[in-house]
């Protein structure tokens, strides 16, 4: 074999070579594509995994932020009501205590009327009695306290009525107011105190 027979056999084994070598790396490039591309995959996964868990958690924060302005809410309204109530009622106690010293203004004023003496002294007596009970109910009225006499007529109510008893009266209709045994209050539209009446039957 000339020189040239070798010469060309060993250029075509080195380019055997060199094709051989460049496919081998364009498989490792293929490969290493092949392994940036899963990986991006797996990183894409886990984004996506987190996002959802980040988002959940947003989701768990915002309804607890809600529920939390919810309660705060209604905390605030019945705190308001509360303290509307306190200044509405918490005199109710109070004016319990006050409203059997008015009966019995109410019942001394009757019975010296009712005497009907001419004395100078008991006229004054009657005369300043009637002026203190004017201001006790004057008083009682801006706070605001609202009397529930009923006359003799009216029908019973149990909203604001307590019947003390029944008696059958001839002329009267069933269920009508015959006396007043004691009034009864309000304290802003609210009942503090029944009126005791005797109803007919």
């Amino acid at each position: 074999m000339s020189d040239e027979q070798k010469a060309d056999e060993q250029v075509q084994e080195e380019e055997i070579k060199a094709q051989a070598s460049e496919d081998t790396n364009n498989k490792d490039v293929d490969s290493n594509e092949e392994v940036v591309d899963e990986l991006a995959a797996l990183e894409a996964e886990e984004l996506i995994a987190r996002i959802k868990q980040v988002q959940a958690k947003a989701d768990e924060n915002w309804d607890v932020a809600l529920r939390t302005k919810a309660e705060m809410e209604n905390v605030r309204r019945r705190t308001e009501k509360e303290v509307t109530n306190a200044r509405k009622f918490g005199i109710e106690k109070m004016i319990n205590e006050i409203l059997p010293v008015k009966d019995s203004m109410e019942l001394g004023l009757k019975a010296a009327i009712d005497m009907d003496i001419e004395d100078e002294s008991v006229h004054k007596i009657r005369e300043g009695m009637e002026l203190t009970l004017k201001m006790m109910v004057d008083a009682l009225t801006k706070i605001g306290i609202t009397e529930i006499a009923p006359e003799d007529g009216d029908a019973f109510s149990a909203e604001f009525h307590q019947a003390m008893s029944m008696q059958e009266i001839p002329g009267k209709k069933s269920n009508t107011i015959v006396a007043v045994m004691q009034k009864g209050y309000l304290l802003n539209e609210r009942l503090i105190r029944p009126a005791m009446v005797m109803v007919a039957k």
